[in-house]
């Protein structure tokens, strides 16, 4: 059996609690749903700026308005090196800096193992493999 107890702390206590993320960029590919959006939600609460990526507009900025503040979008595919390359640019030259990489990005589409293609196998390394790759090397360099 275990305990519980609850605290309840004042507000002008937790208004002047430091944040853990304070001053820190962070970019996660994959955050327009799923654990990515709720990390960038996570990390915006804790004090950081951040970099969401999605493949789709729209999602995109539905994602960054339930954010809120202190976000970017940056539209682009994972799988694409170009597009990895652009969000980078964007990140340099928007905040000059990357502290933290959430390589998020991913996709997951269950065939039978007789029913697998070469196109089928292409996407889900392109954008699981390659993509996580390429989004942390590419933050490397920058």
């Amino acid at each position: 059996m275990s305990t519980y107890t609850a605290v309840t702390v004042p507000t002008q206590f937790v208004e002047r609690m430091p944040k853990k993320l304070e001053g820190k960029i962070a970019v996660i590919t994959g955050g327009t749903e799923g654990i990515g959006l709720a990390t960038a939600k996570l990390f915006v609460r804790e004090g950081a700026y951040v970099f969401i990526t999605g493949r789709r507009q729209k999602e995109l900025d539905e994602a960054v308005k339930a954010i809120g503040t202190n976000v970017s979008g940056v539209q682009g595919d994972v799988a694409q090196v170009a597009d990895l390359d652009r969000l980078y640019e964007t990140v340099s030259r928007v905040k000059g800096r990357v502290d933290i990489i959430f390589a998020n990005a991913g996709v997951g589409e269950f065939v039978p193992f007789g029913k697998v293609s070469e196109e089928h196998f292409d996407k889900l390394f392109n954008i699981n493999v390659k993509g996580a790759l390429f989004t942390v090397q590419k933050a490397y360099r920058s």
